[in-house]
């Protein structure tokens, strides 16, 4: 097949509204977020319904450069070397692709209308201890989820075993500075809204970097070491062996 013949294809599978899917030995010259060049080389490049295209080098999992949604479209010869260009205005991103070979061409149309489901995030932590209160010490009850201040929202508010008012905050993982920091604005608007002199702080999450720890004990919060459910996951992280492997 001639690049005369790939050219029409690409405008015509553009007209469909169809992913394209080609491997080429092709240069990429950018124009926008920064403006790079790389010169002729083996690439994959992927231009999906709604207009973006994704320029991938052989390996890695990063583009080498994309442009995003809606963006303008041609494909034609120039020089003997298929040209695709493309404009985003509305961004002020270009890109050229001067294509010398084409090594595998396809075009088809897709169609996707799931939503991906995420589990293991803060909310479904926050869920898990309202539900099991245990895990965050015995005698914590819980009183609301989400309890909104001008800070932000808290993850878990409520009374330890004494009846002193506590907040959890979650992290899915490693806590960090601006956790404990986080946290005591939290405690200190509480404090101030409820009028009370004694709101407790707990920091509940997988891990907790060593100078969070020190920070959040310097002023008289505590840690819990809590990992997010992983409802969906079929394996263990930890396992070293292949036949480990859960594969039910």
């Amino acid at each position: 097949m001639d690049k005369e013949e790939y050219a029409l294809l690409i405008q015509d599978a553009l007209k469909r509204n169809e992913c394209i899917v080609l491997a080429c030995y092709c240069t990429v010259r950018y124009s926008g977020r920064v403006e790079s060049f790389l010169e002729f080389g083996d690439r994959v490049v992927l231009i999906k319904p709604d207009n973006v295209v994704i320029v991938h080098q052989p390996s890695g999992n990063a583009p080498v450069n994309y442009m995003r949604p809606d963006t303008d479209i041609h494909a034609f010869v120039k020089r003997h070397n298929l040209i695709i260009k493309t404009s985003n205005v509305k961004n002020k991103d270009f890109m050229s692709l001067e294509i010398e070979k084409v090594y595998f061409f396809n075009t088809h149309k897709l169609e996707d209308g799931q939503s991906i489901t995420v589990q293991g995030t803060e909310k479904d932590m926050s869920d898990m201890l309202y539900d099991n209160p245990s895990m965050v010490e015995t005698g914590f009850t819980p009183v609301s989820r989400e309890e909104q201040t001008t800070y932000g929202f808290i993850d878990v508010f409520g009374t330890d075993k004494d009846g002193v008012l506590t907040i959890v905050e979650c992290k899915r993982f490693r806590a960090d500075l601006g956790a404990v920091t986080q946290l005591r604005r939290y405690v200190e608007k509480v404090k101030k809204s409820k009028g009370v002199d004694q709101v407790r702080g707990i920091i509940a999450a997988p891990k907790i970097t060593g100078n969070a720890l020190k920070m959040l004990e310097d002023w008289g919060f505590s840690f819990k070491q809590v990992t997010p459910p992983m409802y969906l996951q079929r394996f263990d992280r930890d396992q070293s062996r292949l036949d480990a492997f859960n594969n039910g």
